[in-house]
């Protein structure tokens, strides 16, 4: 009968550390592919609505992918925090959005879904160039207090998990299927449109 010594468990508890480490850290490196560009918001009579430009390209295998009718989801997260001096810092807005790019070859049109709204487009590069154009999105209530100092955030990322169950399998570690930004932060302040127009 063979008997694991305390030595032996921990030496299979490393490797295992290890091994997970090599599946992860290589996905979570490479998911900085896209570049946020010129984020800004401006204040409206609703609130204050977020632009921004995304900079990236699908890599050949998720080109690949949509033109085989795979549908990619895309998800936008902003968020809103004001520093404080004698707490952790206040989280004021959390919100997120999806967008949809698919192909149908019936049509043999891509389509681009944002909550319900779509827009069908002739070809892939359309679509993308939509997708990579973030205007009007209103992510501030406009009973949000007005002041400066505020810390926002943006980020996009492609959502693996919505891809069909062999894909995600196949994306686990792959950076042919991670496509992603960091989160590009700024300082702001708040300006309602009632002031600006004084």
């Amino acid at each position: 009968m063979v008997s694991i010594t305390a030595s032996s468990k921990n030496w299979l508890e490393r490797l295992r550390c290890w091994l997970l480490l090599l599946v992860f850290v290589p996905a979570l490196a490479w998911t900085a592919e896209i570049d946020v560009l010129d984020p800004r918001l401006t204040a409206t009579e609703e609130g204050f609505v977020l632009a921004a430009d995304f900079k990236f390209e699908l890599t050949p295998r998720l080109e690949e992918a949509v033109n085989r009718g795979v549908a990619l989801n895309f998800v936008t997260e902003f968020e809103l925090t004001r520093e404080r001096w004698y707490w952790f810092d206040s989280k004021l807005v959390t919100t997120s959005q999806n967008h949809r790019l698919s192909y149908h070859a019936l049509t043999r049109q891509y389509r681009l879904s944002t909550g319900g709204l779509h827009q069908t487009f002739e070809t892939l590069g359309e679509a993308l160039r939509v997708l990579s154009r973030l205007r009007q999105w209103l992510v501030i209530d406009k009973n949000t207090a007005a002041g400066d100092g505020y810390q926002a955030a943006l980020r996009i990322h492609l959502d693996v998990s919505q891809l069909p169950r062999p894909f995600q399998i196949s994306a686990l570690g792959n950076k042919d299927w991670t496509l992603g930004s960091e989160w590009k932060r700024w300082t702001t302040a708040l300006v309602p449109l009632a002031t600006e127009a004084k």
